[in-house]
């Protein structure tokens, strides 16, 4: 298994996505957080069976919460670049 990092970016997407549904319901933060838990050792299993964005980027969807996982696989190490809400504008981590 590869392993799996959060650019600075992608973990501040998660810490405010996580506290938008701690607000609302502390349950459904943990359920948010243990699916993307979930994602990430799917990710670090085998990277490859995922859709590609485009030549460098991959993802993978949520299957409970609104959320992408965009990352990018290296020789060594995977980096999620964003976790993306679905409504936001699709290209917004460009650039990272």
């Amino acid at each position: 298994m590869k392993s799996v990092q959060l650019c600075s970016a992608a973990e501040t997407d998660f810490t405010e996505a996580l506290r938008y549904y701690a607000n609302r319901n502390p349950e459904v933060a943990l359920q948010f957080d243990a699916e993307l838990d979930g994602a990430l050792r799917r990710i670090a299993a085998d990277p490859e069976q995922f859709p590609a964005v485009d030549d460098c980027h991959r993802y993978v969807q949520l299957r409970r919460f609104p959320f992408l996982i965009i990352f990018r696989l290296f020789r060594d190490e995977i980096t999620v670049i964003a976790v993306a809400h679905t409504s936001r504008s699709p290209d917004f981590w460009r650039g990272r």
